[in-house]
């Protein structure tokens, strides 16, 4: 059961990171994005609720992720499949200056 209990607070604090990186400031704006009220955002923000699915889908939309990315909890709040392309490029190019 703690297991669980981490990781949906991982998973909420993980809606929280990409929440503000998206510019959203507000629980009630995200809320009003996805149909649900602010409370309940709060809640899965804290890992006090459970999400369904369908919710899950929703954040995912709402913010500009994918639903596997949303589930990403157990990385840096700052990666995404873009920003490990960027890097991937980066040292691609780092790498061509050396030959």
């Amino acid at each position: 059961m703690k297991k669980r209990t981490e990781n949906i607070k991982k998973l909420g604090q993980r809606i929280r990171d990409l929440r503000m990186k998206k510019g959203i400031t507000s629980q009630m704006d995200l809320a009003n994005k996805i149909g649900t009220d602010r409370t309940y955002i709060g809640g899965i923000e804290r890992g006090e609720r459970n999400p369904t699915f369908e919710i899950l889908e929703k954040l995912a939309k709402a913010l500009g992720t994918s639903l596997s990315d949303l589930m990403r909890f157990d990385i840096d709040p700052n990666y995404s499949i873009q920003n490990k392309r960027l890097l991937l490029n980066d040292k691609e190019v780092s790498n061509s200056h050396k030959k």
